[in-house]
């Protein structure tokens, strides 16, 4: 699967000396998309193409991802948030729509809570609050999550993908977990960068804050999800004013690849379904 040869990559210096690569594709109304832990716009290949047609799509390459600068961490996800609303600033300064997945989603809570007029509205996939609200899952699973004990890039991502994506459909899509690992392999994480970002994780906390978050919510989740449990979920919409939660039935973390049709249509409805526009 290629990336859009229409996208555009922008470079936004966020603080003095460190640039975020942006992928600048489609027409419309902005969507900032945030992806999550250790990964850079390719997380969006399969769905990229659809939501173009639909907004003007700002992928972003979070700090020391993908194409973007790297800097000593730990990194915070205040830190990450003030990154993503630069950001908005200068490609967006009218606000836009935020998608966030998993680890996207959390700087994507930050970003509502601490920039409240940027986020026009929000959308968040496979997430959740931290602190005591959060509903954790197997530390079997989280091992995994973290690559085993596999040293080799494209291998600690290959035992990853056990738990990224539900069993059955995993097993019946080799085509998308091939190219996962293969781009985790000739793409890999530069040294440090994936601790800096877990260190962010671990100590993310939207807690009673989430109360503040004044942007029409649309939370996503599978109901399969191993690596983020589905209560999470729940949680965000029980805490987050007038938010809606919609489940994806059988669908594991990664919800958004095995299921882009689905996912296309939960945010159409959520954003007020643009007409598509000829790629």
């Amino acid at each position: 699967m290629e990336w859009p040869s229409s996208s555009q990559l922008r470079a936004v210096e966020v603080e003095p000396g460190v640039h975020l690569a942006v992928h600048d594709v489609g027409e419309g109304q902005p969507l900032l998309v945030i992806p999550g832990l250790g990964t850079d716009y390719h997380a969006f290949v399969w769905n990229i193409a659809e939501l173009a047609q639909r907004w003007r799509c700002l992928v972003v390459d979070q700090r020391g991802l993908g194409g973007s600068d790297a800097t000593p961490g730990p990194y915070s996800m205040e830190q990450l948030a003030d990154d993503a609303a630069t950001v908005l600033e200068r490609l967006a300064p009218g606000g836009a729509f935020v998608f966030g997945v998993s680890m996207g989603g959390m700087v994507a809570q930050h970003l509502a809570i601490r920039y409240p007029k940027a986020v026009r509205s929000l959308i968040l996939g496979c997430t959740g609050p931290g602190g005591h609200l959060s509903v954790r899952a197997d530390p079997a699973n989280t091992r995994l999550l973290l690559g085993g004990d596999a040293k080799e890039p494209g291998l600690a991502y290959r035992v990853a993908c056990q738990v990224l994506y539900e069993r059955r459909w995993r097993e019946a899509h080799s085509e998308v977990i091939e190219d996962a690992v293969h781009w985790r392999a000739t793409h890999p994480v530069r040294p440090g960068v994936f601790a800096a970002h877990w260190a962010a994780i671990r100590h993310h906390d939207t807690g009673e804050r989430l109360a503040n978050i004044t942007a029409p919510t649309l939370v996503l989740h599978g109901t399969s999800d191993v690596v983020m449990p589905p209560g999470n979920g729940t949680v965000l919409a029980n805490q987050i004013p007038d938010a809606m939660l919609k489940w994806l039935p059988g669908r594991g973390h990664m919800f958004f690849q095995e299921d882009p049709g689905g996912t296309l249509a939960l945010i159409q409805a959520h954003l007020g379904a643009p007409t598509a526009h000829p790629a």
